[in-house]
């Protein structure tokens, strides 16, 4: 999927492929969790990697293009932070519910759990369930401190 973004960048649209690449990962870790075959387990297994790719590339350039200059290596340091600390914290918490629950039920509970938490996420957040393209105008107000570049005007191509 990786390869596939090179040739074909997302430039519109935006959360429709976010948010469609979260409800396919949820999805696809459901059928994972319950398939006896393998041939569908690998289909599944492809569909997760290739929709978890979608899900990064928009969400880490929608926060690149949409900080405020001044602010970038802070939000980028706290979100690295949450995001090392999320697969750490899910790898516990996944170990743990299998080992209580048995790894099926885990992983079914896991792709569901995705499923609500898209649900909710574009319930909570319109701006990002509206979001047509990756650059967000709304911050282009706001002054930048002396000597810091001004805020990108337009997508990057």
């Amino acid at each position: 999927m990786s390869l596939v973004l090179t040739r074909y960048s997302i430039q519109n649209s935006i959360s429709k492929y976010l948010f469609s690449s979260l409800a396919i990962f949820g999805l696809a870790t459901v059928l994972f969790a319950v398939s006896k075959n393998l041939i569908l387990s690998l289909v599944a297994l492809f569909l997760i990697g290739a929709s978890d790719v979608v899900s990064v590339v928009i969400r880490s350039t929608l926060v690149q293009l949409n900080t405020p200059r001044v602010m970038q290596g802070r939000v980028n340091a706290v979100n690295m932070l949450f995001i090392g600390t999320s697969n750490q914290l899910g790898e516990f918490e996944s170990g743990t519910m299998a080992n209580w629950l048995g790894a099926v039920v885990a992983t079914v509970i896991g792709g569901i759990g995705t499923l609500v938490v898209a649900a909710l996420w574009m319930h909570l957040f319109p701006v990002l369930r509206n979001m047509k393209t990756y650059y967000d105008t709304s911050h282009e107000s706001e002054k930048p401190e002396k000597g810091t570049p001004a805020p990108l005007s337009k997508p990057v191509q």
